[in-house]
């Protein structure tokens, strides 16, 4: 068991949450953090259905999966349905889906590979906040939407439309927080810097990743389960009540807005 397992916020406990992208890297520690909680989770995965079952065998009385491609259009409601079907409503929302779809200079991307971007990193969490919040609104609960260091930085190479994505979702939080304030749901953000993750294991060669290694003032890249504290501080009313509209940045220093 973990230190941070070790701490119970005891508000988190038998709360309802689905959490996209949920079956690795980032999302699967974040799963894995808020079942420890003792809430009961929908982890959303697409094409890592191995990884989900083994994350959901770690705690079956507490995960449960729901498969789906956000990136299409209805896909990203209709797994926030299924997921309030099976826990009976929500009480969060951590729109964690995302990702890169490979490096490639903005102006020789085609407009598919454009919109797979958008559309997956941007419009999902769109859709499936759009979709939760009358939930969210009867339970007085919250978002919590993971951006990351692109969207202040611009991206490094060939991540500029990804960056871009980003970008939408840290607005997109912080006007959700000034338009959801009156309903009791608080909107924030987690922005992950360099963070050992299949993301970069498949889209960041060695030379990039070394080199943004290197500007990392810990001199390091983050685990996964360094981005956990976040994401259960921003859940945990008692902790975080008056914090709305915020994006806390974990970066070891890589970026100090």
């Amino acid at each position: 068991m973990s230190q941070l397992e070790q701490i119970q916020i005891a508000d988190l406990k038998d709360t309802k949450v689905l959490i996209t992208g949920g079956s690795t890297g980032i999302g699967a520690a974040v799963v894995r953090a808020f079942a420890a909680q003792g809430a009961h989770v929908v982890a959303h995965f697409n094409e890592s259905e191995a990884a989900a079952q083994a994350l959901r065998a770690e705690s079956p009385d507490r995960i449960r999966l729901v498969q789906g491609d956000v990136s299409e259009a209805g896909e990203a409601a209709r797994v926030v349905q299924e997921a309030a079907d099976l826990l009976g409503g929500l009480d969060g929302l951590i729109n964690n889906a995302g990702g890169m779809l490979g490096r490639l200079a903005s102006v020789s991307a085609s407009a598919s590979h454009f919109e797979q971007v958008v559309n997956l990193n941007a419009r999902s969490v769109w859709e499936a906040t759009s979709a939760a919040y009358p939930f969210l609104k009867a339970a007085g609960g919250y978002v919590i939407n993971t951006t990351s260091i692109a969207a202040r930085t611009g991206g490094g190479a060939g991540a500029v439309l990804y960056a871009a994505s980003k970008s939408f979702v840290s607005s997109l939080t912080r006007g959700h927080a000034k338009e959801f304030v009156n309903d009791g749901i608080r909107v924030n953000a987690v922005s992950p810097g360099l963070i050992q993750t299949p993301f970069h294991d498949k889209y960041t060669p060695a030379q990039i990743r070394a080199s943004q290694t290197a500007t990392v003032p810990m001199g390091r890249e983050g685990l996964p389960e360094e981005c956990v504290g976040a994401f259960l501080f921003l859940a945990s009313r008692a902790m975080s009540g008056y914090v709305t509209g915020q994006i806390i940045e974990v970066n070891g220093g890589q970026l100090m807005p």
